[in-house]
């Protein structure tokens, strides 16, 4: 038996929001205090370390749930399979349904219920939840989707991952720039083919890193409200991802059964191009091996940072051959890695 991915999707919003598009914003620094260089320099510098140019917003009527939703969907008609068969229905996220305009996170019911719900779903013995585990969210409920399957608890399982940063960042902090929407879904399936999963990989580190990435007020000391936004420490993150997430990936891969020299692409969450650039010449280089030419595709020139959503995302888009010079053949070994809130970081290998 194996368990493999046998429908893809994914809702990429309409809504482009370019790097200019920040040129009038007032950023300021933690402490309330001005920036000493101007919009035009903070951005130049912003993509010089993060490869994003642009990224996409959700439209003014949506939530998450609604971009989870459409994934879903895509995910369910690529695999050709009844909804009604799904043992499973997960949903990673981390903040909910935020209304455009709104302030207040909604998560009652589950944003799985909702999807559940749209999808039109009848059969109670699809068991739809949630999973909260930071960026990598998506990558955990595929792990904990293929248990199910391989423990004989299910058989299908529909993975998603959404995410609608827009909603919770602060137009004050220049971290803002990096954070956009997105969803990503799979469908799971036991199947007699080889390949599959291989293995996977989680730790959380929470003694001293719990809080590198958390909710608090806004850089603009004059807001005195109780409204909360995602702010992260980017320097402590990066130090600690390019650590961690290499040493997660190398024993995922000894797990596998498969050597360096087998893997065809890396899937690695889309936090910022410099760092995965970082993530991916450290772990080759503990292999002591090239690294190949195309072995890391990426999408956060055009799509930015949205969390949970960007792997799944970034494997639809390479599936559906809609990223220039990737592809993947079957038979191909890839690994999929991600870093963030917890802290936690994961891994999986996979042989498509």
């Amino acid at each position: 038996m194996s368990i493999k991915i046998t429908g893809v999707g994914s809702f990429i919003p309409n809504l482009t929001q370019k790097n200019s598009d920040f040129l009038k914003h007032e950023f300021l620094n933690d402490d309330g205090s001005q920036f000493p260089h101007t919009n035009e320099i903070t951005i130049e510098k912003f993509k010089a370390i993060t490869g994003i140019e642009e990224r996409r917003y959700l439209e003014e009527n949506l939530s998450t749930s609604d971009m989870a939703t459409v994934a879903a969907q895509k995910a369910l008609e690529d695999s050709g399979i009844d909804p009604e068969t799904l043992d499973y229905l997960i949903v990673a996220h981390n903040y909910g349904d935020v209304k455009f305009g709104c302030v207040q996170s909604d998560t009652v019911p589950s944003l799985a219920t909702r999807v559940k719900h749209n999808l039109r779903i009848k059969n109670p013995k699809c068991v739809g939840y949630d999973v909260l585990f930071g960026c990598p969210g998506w990558i955990e409920a595929v792990i904990q989707a293929q248990a199910f399957i391989r423990s004989g608890m299910a058989k299908r399982c529909l993975v998603i991952g959404a995410e609608a940063l827009s909603r919770v960042v602060d137009k004050h902090d220049r971290d803002s720039m990096i954070f956009s929407d997105g969803a990503g879904a799979v469908v799971l399936e036991e199947t007699e083919e080889e390949g599959g999963i291989l293995s996977h990989e989680t730790a959380t580190y929470a003694y001293q890193e719990a809080h590198h990435i958390y909710f608090g007020t806004s850089n603009r000391q004059e807001n005195t409200n109780d409204t909360r936004f995602i702010k992260m420490n980017g320097r402590k993150i990066y130090e600690f991802a390019l650590t961690e997430v290499p040493a997660a990936m190398k024993t995922c891969l000894e797990k596998s059964g498969k050597t360096i020299a087998d893997v065809k692409k890396i899937f690695i969450h889309q936090a910022n191009e410099k760092m995965d650039d970082a993530i991916i010449k450290r772990f080759y280089k503990q292999q002591k091996f090239p690294i190949p030419d195309k072995v890391m595709p990426m999408s956060i020139h055009e799509l930015g940072n949205s969390s949970v959503a960007t792997v799944p995302t970034l494997l639809d888009l390479v599936i559906k051959g809609q990223i220039k010079d990737q592809e993947l053949n079957k038979g191909d070994v890839i690994m999929l890695a991600s870093v963030g809130a917890g802290m936690n970081v994961n891994a999986i290998v996979y042989q498509y």
